[in-house]
C-alpha cells in the first residue's frame, strides 16, 4: 500500500484528489495521513468527500475513513468502471475537482463516459469551467484523449447550483507530446461574468483591463448569465495561440473593488505575457498527471515549458513519482522552466 503524507508540500487537497486518481489508474491501495494538514481547517471536507465517493463508485473501491474532517483515508481501487454517472457536490464547492479527481481514470477505462456534475463551476483556488474547456481539453486532445465539455448552468460561491456535463472518450493508446512553444497569437480578449451583480461592476472591470492591456472594445465582453445564477462576479482573459490556449480568472467578492479584481487579472496576463513558457502556472500543474500516464503508457519522453513552477506543481510532482515509474527534471531557463518527464 502506497502511504501519502497530506501534510508534505503545500500541504492541500491536491495530494489526496491526484493520489486518488493514480490509484484507480494503477490499482494499487493508497492510504492517505494528515490529510490537508497545511489548510486553517484541516481534514476532508464536504468537497473532498464528493472526490472520494466519485472515485469510489468508479472504481468499486473499498474505503475506509471516508467521514467530514477525517485526517486518514485508507483508498482500495477496484476494476475501472465506463458508464453514466452523476456527481454533486452538494454545496457550492468545486464540481471541477471532481473531474479531475476522475477524469485520468475514465481516459483510460474500456469505454466512453458520460458525467454530469453540479456545484461550483468558479470558484477560487480551483479550475474555472473555462480553464477547463479552452486551455485543458485541447492539450488532452494531443493526447488522444476525447473530452467535450458543456456548460449548463453556472455556480458561484456561496450560492453554488452549477451544471456541467463531460463526455470522455479514451485514448486507443497515450500518446505523449512535447508543448514547448505557444505558437503565434491568435486572439486575446476579457469577459465578465456578473449575475446577481449590477452592471456597473462589470463596465469597471473591462474598462480596466482595456485600459491596462490596450485591448479594444470589441475584445471586452459582458458575458451572459442568467440574473438567478448569481451572485456572482468572474473577470477572465483569454489568450489564444496556435498551440496553446491560456484562460486566467479573478473573482470579485463582497468588498472588493472592481478595480482590484480587474488589476490582479491583468497582473497575471502581463506575467505570462514576459515569459516565454508555453503553459501558465496553473495549466503546467494540471498537465502533469496525464502527461506522466503517456510518458509510461508509451516509454517516450516528453518535455513542455511553462511560466513558473509552484509549491502546487513540486508536490504534484512527487505525488505522482509516488505511483508511476517516470522521472521529472526541471530546469530553469532565461524566461522560463523546462520540465522533462521520462520514463524511469
Amino acid at each position: 500500500m502506497i502511504e501519502l503524507d497530506g501534510a508534505s508540500g503545500e500541504g492541500g487537497g491536491q495530494i489526496l484528489r491526484t493520489g486518488l486518481a493514480l490509484a484507480m489508474c494503477t490499482r494499487q491501495p493508497v492510504r492517505f495521513n494528515r490529510i490537508r494538514a497545511g489548510r486553517a481547517k484541516p481534514g476532508l471536507m464536504r468537497q473532498h468527500l464528493a472526490c472520494v465517493n466519485a472515485a469510489a463508485e468508479v472504481s468499486g473501491a473499498r474505503v475506509d475513513g471516508a467521514g467530514l474532517g477525517s485526517q486518514t483515508l485508507v483508498f482500495e481501487p477496484g476494476d475501472i468502471l465506463a458508464g453514466d454517472y452523476r456527481f454533486d457536490v452538494g454545496s457550492a464547492g468545486s464540481s471541477t475537482l471532481v473531474l479531475q479527481t476522475v477524469l485520468p481514470a475514465l481516459m483510460t477505462a474500456a469505454g466512453e463516459s458520460h458525467i454530469t456534475l453540479t456545484g461550483g463551476t468558479h470558484n477560487p483556488m480551483a479550475p474555472p469551467f473555462h480553464f477547463l474547456q479552452r486551455s485543458f481539453a485541447p492539450l488532452l486532445h494531443r493526447l488522444g484523449v476525447g473530452l467535450d465539455l458543456a456548460l449548463e448552468r453556472h455556480g458561484f460561491y456561496p450560492a453554488g447550483g452549477g451544471r456541467f456535463t463531460a463526455r470522455i472518450v479514451p485514448a486507443a493508446q497515450l500518446v505523449p507530446v512535447n508543448v514547448l512553444a505557444r505558437g503565434e497569437r491568435l486572439d486575446a480578449f476579457a469577459e465578465c461574468l456578473t449575475p446577481g451583480v449590477p452592471g456597473r461592476v462589470a463596465a469597471q472591470e473591462l474598462a480596466v483591463i482595456g485600459e491596462r492591456l490596450n485591448w479594444p472594445a470589441d475584445k471586452l465582453v459582458r458575458a451572459e448569465a442568467r440574473q438567478d445564477e448569481g451572485p456572482g462576479n468572474a473577470l477572465m482573459a483569454t489568450l489564444a495561440h496556435v498551440d496553446v490556449t491560456e484562460v486566467f480568472t479573478s473573482f470579485g467578492e463582497k468588498g472588493r473593488p472592481a478595480d482590484q479584481v480587474a488589476v490582479a487579472l491583468v497582473r497575471e496576463v502581463q506575467s505570462y505575457l514576459r515569459s516565454d513558457g508555453a503553459l501558465g502556472e496553473h495549466l503546467a500543474d494540471q498537465w502533469m498527471l496525464p502527461l506522466a500516464l503517456a510518458v509510461q503508457a508509451s516509454g517516450r519522453p516528453a518535455a513542455f515549458t511553462c511560466t513558473a513552477l509552484s509549491q502546487h506543481a513540486r508536490t504534484q510532482i512527487e505525488t505522482v513519482s509516488a505511483f508511476l515509474p517516470v522521472r521529472f527534471t526541471a530546469e530553469k531557463q532565461d524566461r522560463d522552466w523546462r520540465v522533462t518527464v521520462s520514463p524511469d
